[in-house]
């Protein structure tokens, strides 16, 4: 099996190989190699499409977090490597303290919120 992966039309941007892994076993969780591949979305409504097109598949999500810059959602592929699907905020809305630090944090993303960009 070859599955490609494409945005804008274009037939693949990357093509994956899994003719070696084939009914194999996943990689181990605690070894060197892929944690994740990331897919920076253009915006929010884009990432609400893609999770509503995940929850339509029923298929089974590992994580949905809000870290200020940005916001993702977390699943696994088939063969259980991480995948992130997330859009950035724009820049001047990044959250700053009061010496004007970045201040990235880890919360729970409202999903029902997300999905509220896909009403008219």
């Amino acid at each position: 099996m070859q599955p490609f992966i494409s945005a804008g039309g274009y037939h693949h941007h990357i093509g994956l190989n899994t003719w070696q892994s084939k009914d194999g076993p996943p990689a181990p969780k605690n070894t060197a190699g892929l944690f994740h591949t990331a897919i920076l979305l253009p915006s929010r409504k884009d990432l609400a499409q893609l999770f509503q097109q995940l929850v339509d598949a029923n298929y089974p999500l590992t994580g949905a977090a809000d870290h200020g810059v940005s916001e993702a959602i977390y699943l696994d592929d088939p063969d259980e490597n991480g995948v992130e699907l997330y859009w950035d905020r724009p820049k001047e809305d990044w959250p700053k303290d009061e010496n004007g630090q970045l201040t990235m944090y880890t919360r729970r993303l409202d999903l029902n919120a997300l999905l509220r960009e896909l009403s008219p």
